[in-house]
């Protein structure tokens, strides 16, 4: 077999290559007819219907959500994660829920709509995954006794989506918005488990960039845990392809040290890109395009060289449109001290070397956004970047310029507050960092659409509301999707109460009674105002974590059929070889 070039010296044929490896390995497993015809054999299945299904589907989701209540709560439990090395022990709501793969098949497709909730949960609002996959659990506990009664699972899908789109509608009203460092102190801390220290810390480094400022979360060289400010932006736009990502755990790609080229023009041929592939390469640098688009070929390329370990590249679009894309290339071009490839200058990508290329220190992007962490060499530029473009915004009349400019300056002197965890162990530098992930993320969450009363106290007052909305709906088995809403409202305060070892029912009959405000305050033991005890929760993270959970579950009820792929027996020792030695 041909060995792989290192660099990429001669694209064309080693892209025909790859691809002619891929149909190879592909068919060279069938018999000849399979080959010839493109047949490809699929595993025999197994198929559960009506009941028999459902229940499978719930015993996989009781499973999961076990695992992760006991993490509930400012009293709630950690969990041992028994990875590759060292044992992770976590008390993160979606990182417990990833981690787990349940033995039989028809379980572990229940389980994995739990780490759906969780996922998408984690994805929309950073944080809640814990009560999401709480009130998942619940609304399917109380749905499927409603079915195995004889009640019909559309209409009861109709009535939970009809109860929580008017919940949704409340919580709205109720929640307000974000006064100060002392509610985003305190959104911080509930979120990384009652832990001041990190409250203290978000709220330092939101202090320092802002509302609308961007944070990153590093580890530390020391035991400490500090806030520094650094210069780089956040772009809005995310990776081309999911293959580019190198953290699959998290959906991110992550580089460091990495090369970055900024240009206007679209990328289809890799013939165009051929020279700085091998530039980079042989830098053994990461390399981050940025273009109007990669795509055809190029892209083609790009991800089947990454996959192949050959390259470490990433491409994401340029953000804007028309002469603002170009003014916003040019400021990450300045940020990062690259040279702008502009095609109306004549600057093309073919002809573009290394040193035309900028530098990030950091770069993370996701499915929607990038940040980059530029190197303190590009500071004069950008403060001189600022500076003209303050002169520009005092010049213009527009209203719609004055706005763009200001959004760019906001950009370009935030910088990026990054925080550099500490620990002394290796154990608990990942946890204090998933806590910090989930402080951030609930932060912005609370800045974007206010708080409400924390400890599962919100859902407990939203209860009350459901009454009401059962009236309007006419269908008697779509007022069973209500109940059991209702129902399921109070297990997030009823959990947290358990888990700190009160009786979870006492405590949710003495919230129904309290005002919108008053609730079980878990870490005091003691009933009071929660927003003034700085008990509170992000309205969007209590809104998503209702929204998925009743959508997984309204999937989970209306189910009637699984098909999972059998499970293969184990293969014994290979026959004639003797006991103790290796069969070859």
């Amino acid at each position: 077999m041909a060995t792989m070039p290192s660099t990429c010296a001669s694209s064309s044929s080693l892209f025909l290559l790859l691809r002619r490896d891929r149909r190879s390995s592909r068919s060279a497993s069938l018999p000849g007819p399979a080959r010839r015809l493109g047949v490809v054999r699929a595993s025999a299945k197994e198929i559960a219907f009506d009941q028999g299904s459902r229940s499978s589907l719930q015993a996989g989701v009781e499973k999961l959500a076990a695992a992760v209540a006991v993490t509930l709560g400012p009293r709630g439990r950690n969990v041992v994660l028994d990875e590759f090395g060292s044992p992770k022990v976590v008390n993160d709501g979606v990182t417990i829920a990833r981690a787990i793969e349940l033995a039989d098949p028809m379980e572990n497709a229940g389980a994995a709509l739990i780490r759906e909730v969780a996922s998408k949960t984690n994805d929309s609002a950073g944080d809640g995954t814990t009560t999401a996959s709480v009130l998942a659990r619940e609304i399917i506990k109380l749905g499927l006794l409603s079915v195995t009664s004889g009640a019909n699972p559309v209409s009861i899908k109709k009535g939970i989506d009809k109860t929580v789109h008017s919940l949704v509608e409340e919580l709205e009203k109720k929640s307000r918005p974000v006064k100060g460092s002392g509610d985003i102190k305190a959104v911080a801390a509930i979120s990384a488990g009652n832990d001041d220290f990190v409250g203290t810390m978000i709220a330092e480094a939101i202090d320092k960039v802002g509302p609308d400022g961007v944070l990153s979360i590093e580890s530390s060289s020391s035991f400490e845990t500090t806030v520094e400010v650094e210069e780089g932006m956040e772009i809005d736009r995310g990776y081309i392809s999911p293959q580019f990502v190198t953290n699959p755990e998290k959906s991110l790609v992550e580089f460091e040290n990495a090369r970055i080229l900024v240009t206007d023009q679209k990328i289809s041929s890799i013939k165009e890109i051929i020279p700085l592939l091998e530039q980079t390469t042989q830098l053994r640098a990461p390399l981050l395009i940025i273009a109007e688009d990669v795509a055809g070929e190029a892209l083609a390329t790009l991800v089947v060289n990454k996959l192949r370990g050959i390259l470490n590249v990433a491409a994401i679009k340029a953000p804007g449109f028309g002469e603002r894309r170009k003014a916003l290339l040019q400021d990450i071009a300045i940020v990062t001290g690259a040279e702008f490839q502009a095609k109306d200058l004549g600057l093309l990508v073919e002809s573009t070397t290394v040193e035309q290329l900028g530098i990030a220190r950091k770069v993370t992007i996701s499915q929607s956004s990038t940040t980059i962490i530029a190197d303190v060499a590009t500071k004069d530029e950008i403060q001189a970047r600022i500076a003209q473009l303050k002169r520009e915004l005092s010049q213009t009349d527009s209203a719609y310029d004055s706005e763009k400019l200001a959004e760019r300056i906001a950009k370009l002197s935030g910088g990026v507050a990054v925080i550099k965890v500490g620990a002394a162990t290796e154990t608990e530098l990942e946890d204090r960092k998933l806590r910090i992930e989930d402080a951030k993320n609930a932060t912005f969450a609370a800045i974007e659409e206010g708080i409400v009363p924390g400890g599962g106290a919100a859902y407990v007052h939203l209860s009350k509301f459901v009454p009401a909305i059962k009236e309007k709906l006419d269908d008697p088995e779509e007022r069973l999707g209500a109940d059991i809403i209702q129902k399921a409202l109070v297990a997030p305060a009823a959990l947290i109460a358990h888990n700190a070892g009160v009786e979870g029912e006492v405590i949710v009959e003495k919230i129904k009674e309290s005002e919108w405000e008053v609730g079980y305050n878990a870490m005091a033991d003691r009933h009071e105002n929660l927003v003034q005890a700085g008990v509170i929760d992000p309205a969007k993270v209590t809104r998503c974590a209702l929204q998925n959970a009743a959508s997984v579950a309204g999937m989970v009820l209306t189910t009637q059929a699984i098909v999972v792929e059998k499970p293969k027996k184990k293969a014994s020792a290979a026959s004639g070889a003797p006991e103790g030695s290796l069969a070859m």
